[in-house]
C-alpha cells in the first residue's frame, strides 16, 4: 500500500484502519487524529505536529468529502494532491493516513444523517445548507471509525470546530476535541486549501480579510464598542476592494455565535468574502 518506507502508510478500507488502530491500542498507545481534505497546507501541519506531541499513533485522514458540499460549490475541482500530501506528512512521522474511497464512506443506501441544531444554523449554516449536515455526519463516521482519543481542528474554521464540540458533547462520543490557532501568511491571509484557486492579483486582494480584522481589533481596542459601527467600518474597507462580494461581516458571542450589539467581553468577528469569485473565510477574537 506505501510507495517507500519514509511514506506513511496509506490505509483505504475502514476494516484496514481499525485492525491497525486496535493494535496500536493493544500496546497501550493513544490515537491522535487529524481529519483533513487533503491539498494539505501549514495549518494542517500545525494539527499534525499537535497529535504528534500529545499521542503515541497518528492518523490523518484524507478525504474530499462530497456530502458538505453545495450544488452550485466547487466539489469536482476542489485541489485533490494525495502524492504530494504523503510527501508533506512523510517528514512528522504519521502512523497511517486513511484515505478512503467515496463508496467506501457512503455505500449504496446510505442513509443515516447527523444534524446539529442552534449553533449550526448561522454565518456559514445561512450561506451553505446542508454544510453542516455533510460535515458532522462525516467526522462522526470518522470518530466512529479510527475511535482516536483526541483529535484536532483549526480555528480558521471556527463554526465548524463548535458544531463539532456540540456534536460530540450532546452524543456522548468519547473523542476529546482540540482547537489550534489560525496559521496565516507572512501578509495575514489565513491558510486554505482554496488559496490555491487566487491568480497572484486576487491573493494580493485577499489580504483585506486580515486587514479588516486588525482594523476591528484596532477600533475596539480605541474604545468603538458599537459592532453596528465596527461593521459598517469593515463592510465598506471590503467593499472598497475590485471583485469582492462580502456574505457576511458578523460580531458574534464566542460560544453561541449569536448577535452581539457592544463589544463589551470578548467578540469573535467572522468574515466571508468572495475574492473574483473565490470563497475565503477568518475570523478573529476581539477583546474591549
Amino acid at each position: 500500500m506505501t510507495h517507500s518506507a519514509e511514506r506513511p502508510r496509506v490505509v483505504t478500507t475502514v476494516a484496514d484502519i481499525r485492525q491497525l488502530v486496535q493494535s496500536a491500542r493493544r500496546e497501550g498507545r493513544r490515537i491522535g487524529f487529524v481529519p483533513t481534505m487533503g491539498a494539505l497546507h501549514e495549518g494542517h501541519l500545525s494539527l499534525v505536529r499537535a497529535a504528534k506531541e500529545a499521542t503515541e499513533f497518528t492518523v490523518v485522514s484524507i478525504f474530499v468529502n462530497p456530502t458538505q458540499f453545495g450544488p452550485q460549490e466547487d466539489f469536482t475541482r476542489y485541489p485533490r494532491t494525495l502524492e504530494a500530501d504523503l510527501q508533506l506528512l512523510a517528514a512528522y512521522g504519521v502512523d497511517a493516513v486513511f484515505a478512503p474511497s467515496d463508496q467506501e464512506m457512503y455505500p449504496a443506501g446510505f442513509d443515516s444523517w447527523v444534524e446539529v441544531g442552534g449553533i449550526a444554523a448561522p454565518l456559514e449554516g445561512r450561506c451553505r445548507p446542508g454544510h453542516f449536515r455533510g460535515v458532522a455526519t462525516v467526522v462522526l463516521k470518522l470518530f466512529n471509525i479510527v475511535q482516536p482519543d483526541i483529535a484536532w481542528f483549526g480555528q480558521k474554521d471556527y463554526q465548524q470546530a463548535l458544531v463539532i464540540q456540540r456534536m460530540v458533547a450532546d452524543l456522548n462520543v468519547p473523542v476529546e476535541i482540540r482547537v489550534c490557532p489560525t496559521v496565516r501568511e507572512p501578509d495575514g491571509l489565513a491558510m486554505s486549501s482554496r488559496n490555491r484557486y487566487l491568480g497572484p492579483e486576487s491573493r494580493q486582494k485577499a489580504t483585506i480579510l486580515w486587514q479588516a480584522l486588525c482594523r476591528a481589533k484596532q477600533l475596539a481596542a480605541g474604545g468603538e464598542k458599537d459592532t453596528a459601527v465596527l461593521a459598517a467600518q469593515l463592510r465598506s474597507m471590503i467593499a472598497a476592494v475590485p471583485g469582492a462580494q462580502i456574505d457576511y461581516v458578523a460580531f458574534v458571542d464566542p460560544q453561541t455565535l449569536t448577535p452581539v450589539r457592544r463589544v463589551d467581553r470578548p467578540v469573535l468577528v467572522a468574515l466571508a468574502v468572495r475574492i473574483d469569485g473565490v470563497r475565503l473565510i477568518d475570523n478573529e477574537l476581539i477583546a474591549p
